[in-house]
């Protein structure tokens, strides 16, 4: 390993999972913890890769969140970022974000960790553009400066960037050792875990990809979420909700957490030795619709701006989403009345103050009544598709619901199809479906997150909604520095969105985990992330 030009900075955020008939028992080698015996979490997740450049997904980042340090990260029981390994983060000017790290940190190789490594980091991820990877959140970013050895400057394209202290503790921001990742190419799992460049909480000690991962607490660690409760912790993947279920229900794993179906979620709840822990989610469910394709759209042969809107906005008016969280999925989900999750500053519930019943129930003769005004016939037929794997086992219960409204009282008649994700995930972008079924998860805990990639010239749906208003509103926010005036904005740009349909929110999902009545300290919280260091176990 090269000697680092500077002294300097070691951070940590980590963590992990592994069998604990597998795992070490020796104590007290590594790391504050209290607990010796080896905890085990189980998950369906499936991790694409250990190096931040390659993965943007949610069983990757898990892994991230709790071996690679972070400049910012949220506070425990928070959704707010606060310094991590940073010893200071602000504006120093309109473009220019500086962070000053805290001296003396290292890497669980021993390698100093420094603002070259910060710069670094940054570098490779516009370098590689991985199209897996999480690049996309930099897009504001112009250049990295290393000033000195504990001093970054971020020279921002945009000024006064509000979300930048978010994206600094995404998945985007895992800091990562120079002299074991390559500045043009991604690091393999093997070379990760063999190169040791982690300053989290724990350190990655084995891997075998979406099987088994072991973790140990690092003594290093200097974050912001202190030494690791317990010495070891380790995971095991699963390839199904069913199997998942039944090793939680055998006890022969501590923890489940992520994914459970709802009636499993509500039988274990319920299960002598166990217990359930949730807390609020970000996850959200919706229905986007294409302004080409879908009745009356541009490209159609009976085109018509008025009547596809009427046909949007009857549709909002027919969705009882209390029935389809009930019914479908026990309540693990809630009812969502605007693409802003709540719990989100700014978040309102736009749609259920222009739509159906005006308090969150359906209203097929509302419907009907906007429908007539824009001289649509009865009943509109729409395309409808739904994806039969990657957003769960219940989506085609949920979907079978969603026809039912739609249809009542003769408003639509729904043409339901499904289309597995591989296939799914191209066809959406491609204007193969009218109206179709898409999930989100937070890459960070702003409201912007759930605008920005939305709704600007269409976002990533590519459904063609493009509405200069709503870019504005969106544009205006991401740097209005007052934080009122902000929240006027985002409320502003959400009842627009009401206005315009481009999407229907459904459903909010709570983020669910099952235990034993041994285990103790796991958070669910507004930041997202799955600590495993917070976790005991008695």
């Amino acid at each position: 390993m090269k000697k680092k030009l500077f002294t300097s900075v070691a951070l940590a955020g980590a963590a992990a999972l592994l069998l604990s008939s597998c795992a070490s028992s020796d104590n007290g080698t590594t790391g504050g913890g209290t607990s010796g015996d080896a905890i085990t979490v189980g998950t369906t997740d499936v991790v694409t890769a250990l190096d931040p450049a390659g993965s943007y997904d949610n069983g990757s980042f898990a892994v991230m969140t709790n071996v690679y340090p972070f400049l910012l990260n949220h506070e425990i029981g928070s959704s707010d970022v606060a310094p991590d390994i940073a010893e200071s983060a602000e504006f120093t000017e309109p473009t220019q974000y500086t962070v000053k790290l805290k001296a003396g940190l290292k890497f669980a190789n021993g390698n100093d960790l420094t603002s070259s490594d910060v710069k670094h980091t940054f570098d490779r991820q516009v370098a590689i553009a991985e199209p897996t990877g999480p690049s996309s959140l930099l897009e504001n970013l112009e250049s990295v400066e290393a000033v000195d050895e504990t001093t970054v400057i971020f020279h921002l394209k945009e000024a006064n960037d509000q979300t930048f202290p978010q994206v600094l503790s995404t998945p985007v921001a895992p800091i990562v050792d120079e002299d074991v990742f390559p500045a043009d190419k991604l690091a393999t799992d093997e070379e990760i875990v063999k190169g040791k460049g982690f300053a989290g909480q724990y350190t990655l000690e084995s891997f075998k990809k979406n099987d088994l991962a072991s973790y140990k607490a690092f003594d290093g660690y200097q974050g912001l979420w202190g030494a690791a409760k317990s010495d070891t912790v380790n995971t095991k993947y699963f390839a199904n909700e069913t199997n998942l279920s039944q090793a939680m229900e055998t006890k022969a794993i501590d923890v489940a957490f992520r994914s459970l179906s709802a009636t499993d979620t509500e039988k274990l709840g319920n299960t002598d030795g166990l217990k359930l822990v949730d807390g609020p989610g970000g996850a959200i469910r919706y229905i986007v619709f294409n302004f080409d394709t879908q009745p009356f759209g541009a490209k159609t042969a009976d085109a018509d701006p008025a009547k596809a809107l009427a046909v949007r906005q009857a549709a909002a008016d027919l969705i009882d989403r209390s029935k389809i969280a009930s019914q479908v999925y026990k309540d693990t989900f809630t009812p969502l009345f605007s693409p802003v999750a709540q719990g989100f500053t700014g978040a309102t519930e736009s749609f259920k103050e222009q739509y159906g019943d005006k308090q969150g129930g359906a209203d097929s003769a509302a419907a009907k009544a906007r429908l007539e005004a824009a001289g649509v016939e009865l009943p509109v037929t729409l395309q409808l598709q739904y994806n039969p794997d990657h957003y769960g086992d219940a989506s085609a219960e949920e979907y079978a619901l969603v026809k039912q409204q739609l249809e009542a009282d003769g408003v639509f008649t729904v043409d339901l199809q499904s289309t597995e994700w591989g296939q799914y995930s191209k066809d959406f972008p491609a204007d193969a479906y009218p109206a179709y079924q898409l999930g989100w998860f937070p890459d960070f805990s702003d409201a912007d997150n759930f605008l920005t990639p939305f709704f600007v010239n269409g976002g990533f749906f590519n459904n063609h909604y493009e509405s200069p208003k709503i870019n504005e509103l969106i544009g205006k926010q991401r740097v209005t520095v007052d934080p009122t005036e902000r929240t006027a904005i985002i409320e502003e740009a959400q009842a627009q969105v009401a206005q315009d349909v481009p999407m229907i929110p459904l459903l909010q999902g709570t983020q669910v985990a099952i235990t034993t009545d041994a285990i103790d300290g796991v958070v669910l919280d507004g930041s997202f992330k799955f600590r495993l260091g917070t976790i005991t176990k008695n």
